[in-house]
């Protein structure tokens, strides 16, 4: 990580906002761990990048959320169920559910869409938005900086390893049980015609086909 911005200098600070315009809890943790351990990340422009691109980035589903519905968001695994959960916690909490869905697990993805959805208005919403992002931005790169002061540079190698490591195998059983649900969402193939006899004969006829040439014949 350090390594990254010693590359890239002053880009480092866009790539992470881009990163937290999608997602990005462990990238900002990892980010902020390796600056107070290196001296090469400044703490308050990475807060500042990660809290502008993290408020873009839910701005942008709240619009698709507006604009298309449920469409917005239907290609996400698990999305209708999410959504109702979304949905339900906006009905129940309100304001505080706005402040506060960055940091709930499940249904971060389509809360923002949610509130589109649910007619919020854009400058109520925008208002929100840009306080949440705020706090979560300065919560992660707190909890990466205090954590080397906490841990040690030695310990908190291991333990950024083991959250790298973490991170990485539970992409890679989403991603498998999500092709296993593709799989199993698949129809089953359609039975194939039988086909008709060579040599220009033709099959007899069924019951129906059978009773309406009995009543021509009549």
């Amino acid at each position: 990580m350090a390594e990254f911005w010693a590359d890239w200098g002053a880009l480092a600070y866009l790539a992470a906002a881009a990163w937290a315009f999608f997602e990005g809890e462990t990238f900002v943790i990892l980010a902020s761990a390796a600056g107070h351990a290196t001296g090469l990340i400044n703490p308050w422009i990475l807060m500042v990048s990660v809290w502008l691109g993290s408020f873009l980035g839910d701005q942008l589903w709240f619009t698709l959320g507006q604009r298309y519905g449920m469409r917005a968001v239907r290609k996400i695994p698990g999305a209708e169920k999410r959504m109702a959960t979304a949905l339900r916690f906006l009905d129940r909490y309100g304001t505080l559910f706005v402040l506060s869905f960055r940091f709930v697990y499940g249904v971060r993805n389509v809360a923002s869409a949610a509130c589109g959805i649910a007619g919020m208005r854009r400058i109520r919403f925008a208002t929100l938005n840009f306080i949440a992002a705020g706090l979560w931005a300065a919560s992660f790169v707190a909890a990466g900086w205090f954590l080397v002061a906490w841990l040690g540079e030695r310990y908190t190698s291991y333990a950024l390893a083991g959250i790298g490591g973490a991170v990485v195998l539970y992409l890679i059983f989403r991603f498998v049980q999500h092709r296993r649900r593709g799989r199993a969402a698949q129809p089953a193939a359609e039975p194939q015609p039988h086909p008709l006899p060579q040599g220009g004969a033709t099959l007899p006829p069924g019951p129906e086909k059978g009773r309406t040439l009995n009543r021509l014949a009549v």
